[in-house]
C-alpha cells in the first residue's frame, strides 16, 4: 500500500510539471498582438540563429555608400557583375568601355571595402546581374554549357575576393514558356551543383513577387532545392513609370487600396518556401511624379518619374516649408506633396522612413523570415537604419 501511494504521488508530480510546462508554452504561443502599429510575436524569443541582414552595394554608389554598415549588416553583397548571353562575365561594353561593375572589382579599388567588411564580420556576397530579355533568353538556351561558363569564371573570383556566396539577380520582365522555366531551373540547378562542388559557397537568387501569381521565368517552387536563399524584392509596386501616385512598397492594403502587397507576398512565398529560405526586400528609395492633383493616386503627368532616395527627402524636408507630409496607413508608407510654384502642377513623393522600416523588419521577425535584404546601400538618411540593429538582437 505504501509503495503504491508512493508510486502515486511520484506520477501525480510528474504529471503536474508536464502539465506546468504545457501551459507555459501555450502561454508563449498565443496569437500574436499589435502595438504601436508594430507586429510582436512571443515565438521571437526562440530565434535561436542571428537574422540575415543583406546590404545591396551597386557599383555607382561605392562612393555614396560612407556609413558603416558593421552594426547593420550580416551580408554585403556586391553589386556586381555583368552575365553575358554564354554565361560568361561581361568585362568589357564595347571595343573602348569597360564594364564598370567589373572594372572596379578587378583593378582592386574596391579592396578596401571588402577587406573591413569581412575583417568587422560582414558575409561577402557577389551579384551577377543580367537584366536583358534577350540575353536571358539566349543564356537559358544553352542553361548547361552557360552556368558552366558562369562557374568558371565566377568561381575564381569569389575565392580571390572572398566572396562566400553568389547571387544570382537574372531579372526577365516577361512572362515565360514552360520549356523556358525549365531551362532556368537547370540553369540554377548546374550553377549549385559547380558551387557545391567547388565549395565556393551558397547560392542566392533574387525574384520579384509578381513570379509568385505570373509565369515569369523563375519557377520558384522549382529552384527551391538548389537555393540557399531567396530574396524577394517586395518594391516597384509603384514605380517610375506608373500612371498614378501611390506606395512603392505598400506592407498592408492589397486588396483595398492596391492590387497586391508585402505581406501577401511573403505569404504566398511561405506556401511555397521554408520560412529559413525567405529573405524580404526593402527599398531605402521612393519615387517622385509630377501631378496635376494634389491627392495619392492622382495621374502622373508622363516622364515625370524619378527616384527618390530616403537621403534627399530627408533633405528636402529640412528646407520644404510648403511640403504637405501625409501616410498611408495600411501601407505604411509616407507621402509628401508640395506646389510646384513654376508651373502650377504638383510634385508628389512616396517615400521610406524609420517608422516604416520599423514596420517592415517587425513583420519579418513575426514571420521568422531569414532575414532582410536593403537596397541599396547609399540611399539611406541619418536614422532610417536604427530598426536593423533592433532587428538583429
Amino acid at each position: 500500500m505504501v509503495k503504491y501511494t508512493v508510486i502515486r504521488a511520484t506520477a501525480t508530480t510528474i504529471f503536474g510539471l508536464v502539465i506546468g510546462i504545457l501551459l507555459g508554452l501555450a502561454y508563449q504561443l498565443m496569437p500574436l498582438f499589435v502595438t504601436n502599429n508594430q507586429y510582436i510575436s512571443p515565438l521571437s524569443q526562440f530565434q535561436t540563429s542571428e537574422y540575415q541582414v543583406i546590404g545591396f552595394l551597386p557599383y555607382w554608389l561605392v562612393d555614396s555608400a560612407t556609413t558603416d554598415y558593421s552594426p547593420y549588416l550580416t551580408t554585403l553583397a556586391y553589386f556586381g557583375v555583368t552575365v553575358g548571353s554564354d554565361g560568361k562575365i561581361v568585362k568589357m561594353n564595347n571595343e573602348r568601355e569597360a564594364n564598370l561593375g567589373w572594372h572596379l572589382l578587378a583593378t582592386g579599388k574596391l579592396d578596401g571595402l571588402l577587406s573591413k567588411a569581412k575583417a568587422k564580420g560582414e558575409t561577402l556576397s557577389l551579384v551577377a546581374f543580367n537584366g536583358v530579355n534577350d540575353s536571358i533568353g539566349e543564356l537559358i538556351n544553352d542553361p548547361v554549357v552557360h552556368a558552366r561558363n558562369l562557374l568558371d569564371e565566377v568561381v575564381p573570383v569569389m575565392k580571390q575576393y572572398g566572396f562566400k556566396d553568389l547571387n544570382l539577380d537574372i531579372e526577365s520582365t516577361t512572362e515565360a514558356s514552360q520549356e523556358a522555366r525549365l531551362h532556368f531551373t537547370q540553369f540554377v540547378a548546374e550553377v549549385k551543383r559547380g558551387l557545391d562542388a567547388q565549395k565556393a559557397g551558397t547560392l542566392t537568387i533574387d525574384v520579384s513577387p509578381i513570379v509568385l501569381v505570373k509565369n515569369y521565368l523563375i519557377d520558384v517552387k522549382a529552384i527551391a532545392p538548389y537555393v540557399d536563399t531567396v530574396v524577394f524584392m517586395t518594391y516597384d509596386y509603384h514605380y517610375q513609370g506608373s500612371y498614378v501616385t501611390g506606395p512603392v512598397a505598400p506592407l498592408g492594403g492589397g486588396g483595398t487600396i492596391s492590387e497586391f502587397d508585402t505581406i501577401q507576398a511573403i505569404h504566398e512565398a511561405e506556401t511555397i518556401l521554408p520560412i529559413e529560405k525567405i529573405v524580404m526586400g526593402i527599398p531605402l528609395y521612393g519615387y517622385e511624379w509630377e501631378t496635376i492633383g494634389n491627392t495619392a493616386r492622382s495621374a502622373v503627368i508622363p516622364g515625370t518619374g524619378i527616384v527618390a532616395t530616403n537621403k534627399r527627402v530627408e533633405e528636402l524636408l529640412k528646407t520644404c516649408t510648403t511640403c504637405s507630409v501625409r501616410q498611408e496607413p495600411e501601407a505604411k508608407e509616407r507621402y509628401l506633396i508640395y506646389e510646384d510654384e513654376d508651373t502650377g502642377s504638383y510634385h508628389q513623393i512616396f517615400y521610406p522612413e524609420k517608422e516604416g522600416l520599423e514596420a517592415k523588419v517587425s513583420f519579418a521577425s513575426h514571420e521568422h523570415l531569414s532575414g532582410v535584404a536593403l537596397w541599396a546601400l547609399g540611399y539611406e538618411g541619418h536614422d532610417i537604419l536604427k530598426p536593423i540593429q533592433t532587428y538583429r538582437k
